[in-house]
């Protein structure tokens, strides 16, 4: 089985927000393949699971708050016994990168990303892949504290470019579980907007 994991904050307040993005990926690849969301019933978490592109796969969106995130990926991983450097892939925003921008990783540091370190912490490795979505200001400056900009929704003018990531990053999911070759999901993915 593959595991994609979409982080996001719960809660309607952090829906369509920067920070949030994670959960809109796994919602496009739900809706794509008529795949329905249920509450998990051992972790905070809601899930959708079944064949995409030929894959047996599994989408999570963490109920926890970001910086728990962890805690709803780890028990999942670990009782379906999943290798992290090859069946988990973790989608998050990335306020470094720009705007539109896609940046694939087999592994890596978590870049001060609070999900990311807590789901490094409880699996005790930073060796899985994750999918970046640049979610920058377009003009580079937040314009007010980071914290503020990722948890405000977005400006409605944005909206067009965000639904352009949200479209490619799931299909760079789509041929990763048809194809099963990251490397090339990344060579392609990562050079393009």
């Amino acid at each position: 089985m593959k595991l994609i994991v979409g982080l996001g904050n719960p809660g309607r307040r952090y829906h369509s927000t920067p920070h949030s993005v994670g959960w809109e990926v796994a919602d496009e690849v739900a809706a794509r393949h008529g795949l329905k969301w249920t509450q998990a019933r051992r972790i905070d978490a809601e899930f959708t699971d079944g064949d995409i592109r030929g894959a047996d796969a599994m989408l999570l969106k963490p109920t926890t708050f970001m910086n728990a995130s962890g805690e709803a990926v780890a028990p999942l991983v670990r009782g379906e016994g999943l290798d992290i450097s090859r069946d988990l892939l973790v989608v998050v925003d990335d306020a470094n990168l720009a705007l539109g921008r896609l940046r694939l990783r087999e592994r890596g540091s978590a870049g001060g990303h609070r999900g990311l370190e807590s789901i490094a912490a409880h699996l005790g490795s930073e060796g899985f892949p994750r999918l970046r979505c640049g979610v920058a200001p377009p003009d580079g400056e937040p314009g007010e504290d980071l914290a503020a900009y990722v948890l405000a929704k977005w400006p409605r003018a944005l909206r067009p470019e965000v639904e352009g990531m949200i479209a490619r990053a799931a299909d760079a999911i789509e041929q990763w579980l048809e194809t099963g070759d990251f490397a090339a999901v990344m060579s392609e993915y990562n050079a393009r907007l």
